[in-house]
């Protein structure tokens, strides 16, 4: 009986594989990465928020005016950020709200974030006055919202 010589057909039907595997592959990776920079981008802007709340709530109880720590909070905060300051006789509490849009176009949702800092007002730091005595008396505090850039009030 004459032998057969077998020939091998697989590796002919293989070529390309890896070309496809990638072409699958490739938006899947991209994907993922990213989302891991959107969601680095906002930690990093929430670390923001939180410093900015920190400094301006320390800054208001030492009792620096609130255009000042204001002004100081929104440096430090992401763009577009609002600050909210709430100065008793007690207490100091400093809000910073800022909502962070992806730098890139990607289907992802812009990010709400939130941060507060409350500090103990030094002896002898009264809210100041906004001219509403309601507002003003020693405990209740006052509310000051900050304008957003490029506004005025």
């Amino acid at each position: 009986m004459p032998r057969r010589r077998v020939v091998d057909v697989r590796p002919g039907r293989e070529r390309g594989s890896v070309t496809a595997e990638t072409a699958v592959a490739l938006p899947a990776l991209v994907l993922v990465l990213t989302a891991a920079l959107w969601a680095v981008t906002i930690v990093g802007a929430q670390l923001r928020c939180v410093d900015a709340a920190r400094a301006g709530a320390r800054a208001a109880a030492r009792g620096e005016a609130a255009e000042e720590v204001s002004a100081a909070v929104l440096r430090l905060a992401p763009e577009g950020a609002t600050v909210s300051i709430r100065v008793g006789a007690d207490t100091t509490r400093v809000e910073v709200i800022a909502t962070v849009r992806p730098p890139f176009r990607s289907p992802l949702p812009p990010a709400r974030l939130h941060a507060a800092a409350v500090s103990a007002t030094e002896p002898g730091v009264l809210p100041a006055s906004t001219g509403d005595a309601a507002t003003t008396r020693p405990g209740r505090g006052e509310d000051l919202v900050a304008p957003r850039p490029g506004e005025r009030e």
